[in-house]
């Protein structure tokens, strides 16, 4: 069975080791998103970067918030700097999904020595 967006999410990952290989773990997040950017320009892949979506309860509007990445406006990226991808990050991730209407996201974290990832999939929208 094939994964959820598998190229470009093996793509987007690939950007990501390619950070982690490069800079290492200690940085916080704003540096490792900026670096990713640049590898994802690098990349050929359409993002955008602390995209805004609408929260919405009942129909009304009730705030905003920021996504770390959104890429080829399908796959949600949140970044961290992180002892450990906690489950709140996994919950977070999926109420973004909620929001911004998309089914893939992929919790990124690079304070290990090793990066890691968690795919988080929205089937019911």
């Amino acid at each position: 069975m094939a994964l959820l967006h598998e190229n470009l999410s093996g793509r987007i990952l690939g950007c990501c080791l390619a950070v982690h290989r490069t800079l290492g773990p200690g940085f916080v997040e704003s540096i490792y998103e900026a670096a990713v950017c640049l590898e994802l320009g690098k990349a050929g892949l359409a993002f955008e970067r602390q995209k805004e979506v609408v929260i919405r309860y009942d129909g009304v509007e009730i705030g905003r918030h920021r996504l770390d990445l959104s890429v080829e406006d399908q796959v949600v990226v949140e970044l961290k700097a992180a002892n450990a991808i906690e489950d709140v990050f996994l919950a977070r991730a999926k109420s973004y999904l909620k929001a911004a209407s998309r089914e893939l996201a992929l919790v990124v974290n690079f304070a290990r020595p090793t990066l890691e990832v968690k795919r988080v999939i929205l089937t019911n929208r």
